[in-house]
């Protein structure tokens, strides 16, 4: 069993310099439409195992895959991204607002071996998914070492 535990954003310091170069990426690359100049908000995530991988689901709903970025560097999956609100018209007047929107940065810490090379992201229905393989633990199994004269 793989083990993991989330990162608070208090405690994500030494994820700083990744987090602040996936915003500034943001902000070079992404529409104005999609941007969030202000607020910051805390999507939903779990964390689940099979036999062959490890699943990260985040609810994005509402954020298009330009705004999402995902890395994974020294044992954190690192989800970064902004939640632009919708547009707005003079004659609106809101009566309950819930929605948080803004830049978000998610980041979970698993112990394992990973195939991330063959790791996948995807986005449907507002919920990403990222799908990381395992790698068989290979400690205690006998292994033939070939002999070369």
């Amino acid at each position: 069993m793989v083990q993991f535990s989330l990162i608070p954003s208090a405690e994500a310091a030494d994820l700083a310099d990744d987090i602040r170069e996936l915003f500034d990426d943001l902000s070079r690359t992404l529409d104005r439409t999609h941007r969030a100049y202000s607020g910051e908000c805390h999507p939903a995530i779990d964390v689940f195992e099979t036999d062959t991988t490890i699943e990260v689901c985040v609810d994005v709903a509402g954020v298009p895959p330009a705004a999402l970025r995902v890395v994974f560097r020294n044992g954190v999956l690192l989800v970064v991204g902004e939640k632009a609100p919708g547009p707005t018209t003079a004659e609106q007047t809101f009566l309950l607002v819930e929605r948080a929107f803004g830049r978000f940065a998610r980041a979970v810490r698993l112990a394992g071996a990973f195939d991330v090379e063959k790791s996948r992201a995807t986005l449907r229905d507002g919920e990403l998914t990222i799908v990381l393989p395992k790698i068989e633990d290979r400690r205690g199994r006998a292994h033939r070492i070939p002999i070369q004269s």
